[in-house]
């Protein structure tokens, strides 16, 4: 089976590399840079653990081929923190203990950071829209919500 050579941009560090064509951008992420904090959920699509940003648009990264990432942008949960200090989104989740086991967490996070680079100012129901494809088994949904709608009225940099 042929090889494909592919690079790209994760959290500010240049990676390339030969992939399978089947390789998912999860697999990539996970197996080839050893990021881990992208979860593998469901595989196809629909419970948002998996969630990345590429290119500024929060997209699912088990159904995104990796050659389909060739010379993208990508941020992952491990882009969001600078060293010690936590991002303001994850320090909020915290704040509103809307992190439990923590595995929808990571996609939940890169989904909240794409819709406030996105737009600044979302409404509740743009926020409600935002995170709606994300499932969570732990938390309720009500903190998770709350973190966020208290990230718009904090005035919260997220960038």
């Amino acid at each position: 089976m042929n090889k494909y050579y592919i690079k790209m941009n994760i959290n500010g560090i240049f990676y390339e590399d030969f992939v399978e064509p089947q390789m998912t951008l999860l697999d990539f992420i996970r197996e080839k840079v050893g990021l881990t904090g992208t979860k593998h959920g469901c595989g196809n699509g629909e419970c948002g653990a998996c969630t990345v940003i590429m290119d500024g648009k929060p997209v699912r990264s088990c159904i995104i081929l990796a050659v389909e990432a060739d010379e993208a942008n990508i941020i992952t949960v491990e882009g969001l923190a600078e060293k010690e200090k936590l991002h303001p989104i994850q320090q909020e989740f915290i704040n509103h203990n809307a992190v439990q086991c923590g595995f929808c967490t990571p996609g939940i996070l890169m989904a909240t950071k794409a819709l406030f680079e996105r737009k600044p100012n979302p409404s509740e129901d743009e926020i409600l829209e935002a995170l709606g494809g994300h499932l969570c088994r732990c938390t309720g949904y009500y903190s998770i919500k709350e973190a966020a709608i208290n990230i718009l009225k904090n005035n919260l940099q997220v960038k």
